[in-house]
């Protein structure tokens, strides 16, 4: 199984108060992520927005990438995603049902080949211990 975790979309499914920074709040998800990622086998690639930021990339490692997006604006990372999912497929690195995108973004899954299973933020943040917790930023 490959796994491509949509990192912003995981993060604001939870009312920790990632809002107030974010690049802390990706930080601890991203090492949740790389501490389940040691209970398995399954290749794991996190997808950030934004510009790469070294706080969150030196915990890439093992079965775990840490990927960001390769442009700015507006599904940025969705479009990283969705080249990340055609380039396994394309060099059959995965087979099209060994590959899990985890996001709640409707457009997303709209985009992914019928192949690709996906399940919503919430649920993976109770697969690997942090609970739906279904905040959003405030206001």
């Amino acid at each position: 199984m490959h796994w491509i975790v949509d990192g912003n979309n995981v993060m604001g499914a939870g009312a920790d108060g990632w809002w107030n920074d974010p690049v802390a709040a990706a930080a601890r998800l991203t090492q949740v992520i790389a501490e389940w990622s040691r209970t398995h086998h399954d290749q794991v690639s996190v997808v950030f927005d934004g510009a790469p930021h070294d706080r969150i990339a030196e915990l890439a490692g093992g079965n775990m990438a840490v990927l960001f997006a390769t442009r700015r604006g507006r599904d940025a990372a969705d479009d990283r995603i969705v080249e990340l999912v055609e380039t396994l497929l394309d060099q059959e690195a995965a087979p099209p049902g060994e590959i899990t995108v985890v996001t709640s973004d409707r457009l997303l899954r709209r985009r992914l080949p019928g192949q690709v299973e996906s399940i919503g933020a919430g649920r993976f943040r109770t697969r690997i211990g942090l609970g739906s917790g279904r905040g959003r930023r405030p206001g």
